[in-house]
């Protein structure tokens, strides 16, 4: 049995969180000695997308893929990165054209190697109290037919002949950008025995849930945020207040950094025999 060991970070706010994660993430990366790190980035960019310069910063700080959300749309500028870099995803299940090749920039998954381990980092966003896209839960099955050899359709960014494809079955990984919890748990017990690992992000606060679900796959709600937490999800509390309190949408802006950052996420150990989750933990 080898066990290997993977970290998700949870959504980083702003400027503020992208040195926070430059702070803090090195330092996990040595200390668990960590094969794989996850970073969803699609606030990085003053709460709303990402720009390059603050994708390469995510990558330098010891990300090895970063995932992303709704919000990975706003920097028009920042759609050839997507084209262009395997490791910064979107997610997979928005709508694709009627020849069933992706309409959009990018890729919702990738397969990495690492330290001889494959991984297949899915990236998928929900619909419950959301913009209504295509199903998670369909497109998931889709990723997981593809990698067992039992697809009908290939994305184009994977070869005809299956080289890219690897001959053993990856560990799964499973970023869920998602408004609903109740969504959240769905997808968890519908992808436990096939992800060995399954976390919610979006919400931006931490959830105190986490588990190994029955089948093996280690799953928690919310990863939480890396950014700022004197502040409203990472924004500027009076800002935040004025929207509730007055139901105008003012934009939001990104909290000042007056108190230290905290980086948020989890750590899980995988038995890459048995393609499970043996233990969870929050950070």
């Amino acid at each position: 049995m080898r066990i290997v060991k993977a970290a998700m970070i949870g959504d980083v706010v702003g400027n503020a969180g992208i040195e926070t994660l430059e702070a803090y993430l090195p330092e996990l990366r040595r200390r668990e000695n960590l094969d794989l790190v996850t970073v969803n980035g699609e606030n990085a960019a003053d709460g709303y997308g990402m720009t390059e310069k603050d994708f390469r910063r995510i990558i330098a700080a010891g990300a090895d893929v970063v995932t992303s959300g709704n919000h990975v749309w706003e920097k028009r500028d920042f759609w050839t990165i997507l084209e262009t870099e395997r490791n910064m995803l979107r997610p997979a299940n928005y709508p694709a054209d009627s020849l069933k090749t992706q309409s959009l920039s990018g890729t919702g998954f990738t397969n990495i190697y690492e330290n001889g381990v494959s991984w297949l980092v899915i990236n998928l966003q929900g619909r419950e109290f959301m913009t209504a896209i295509d199903c998670p839960f369909r497109c998931f099955d889709k990723l997981v037919g593809i990698y067992s050899g039992r697809a009908t359709d290939i994305h184009p960014l994977i070869s005809d002949d299956g080289s890219s494809v690897s001959s053993a079955f990856p560990i799964i990984l499973v970023d869920f950008h998602a408004e609903s919890s109740r969504e959240k748990e769905a997808l968890a017990y519908y992808a436990d025995g096939r992800a060995a690992l399954i976390a919610g992000t979006h919400t931006h606060v931490q959830t105190a849930d986490e588990k190994i679900l029955p089948k093996g796959s280690g799953y928690i709600t919310d990863l939480g945020m890396t950014g700022i937490t004197d502040s409203v999800i990472g924004m500027e509390p009076n800002i935040c207040l004025e929207r509730a309190r007055k139901q105008v949408m003012y934009r939001m802006e990104t909290a000042p950094a007056k108190t230290p950052g905290r980086m948020q996420g989890i750590i899980a150990e995988i038995d890459t025999e048995m393609v499970r989750a043996v233990s969870i933990k929050r950070i």
